[in-house]
């Protein structure tokens, strides 16, 4: 059940960014999203590597800031360190509490990226390079085509 969940995630984040797109209904939509994820898979992929990696490191960060803030204003603000006799359920409190708060808006960044890579794979197809958006966007995507940053500044 869990695998079939999954892939029916997989349809509707492909399915509605193609929609924003192309205003498609949602059943052609998912249908070329689908085909413009398999023309396009290594984008896809690295774009949503990216995305999770940064995400988790986001998450964790997040986590840890909140839980040093909490030990540092237990201790010097509101002196309660010296009443408990362990600080490990308040950290967890709020470590979890910072996860799920974190994980919540955090999950919109990976359904952006795949918009992002949507509109950018669409507007490959159509025009046969990138036409539309800003030009130091695809100027950076030049850096990682050709692996040199001279030929960009040039």
């Amino acid at each position: 059940m869990k695998l079939f969940e999954r892939i029916c995630d997989y349809i509707n984040t492909q399915a509605y960014a193609y929609m924003a797109v192309s205003g498609d209904s949602f059943c052609r939509s998912a249908w070329n999203g689908f085909l413009l994820n398999l023309k396009h898979a290594l984008k896809f992929a690295f774009a949503n590597f990216l995305a999770k990696c940064f995400v988790f490191l986001g998450k964790v960060s997040l986590v840890t800031i909140n839980c040093f803030s909490l030990y540092m204003i237990m201790k010097h603000i509101t002196k309660d360190l010296e009443e408990i006799n362990s600080l490990a359920a308040p950290v967890v409190v709020v470590g979890a509490f910072t996860f799920v708060t974190a994980s919540i808006f955090l999950s919109l960044f990976d359904e952006t990226v795949v918009a992002l890579v949507t509109c950018l794979c669409v507007d490959t197809d159509l025009n046969g390079s990138p036409k539309y958006g800003p030009p130091t966007f695809y100027d950076g995507m030049k850096i990682f085509g050709s692996g040199s940053v001279a030929s960009v500044s040039a």
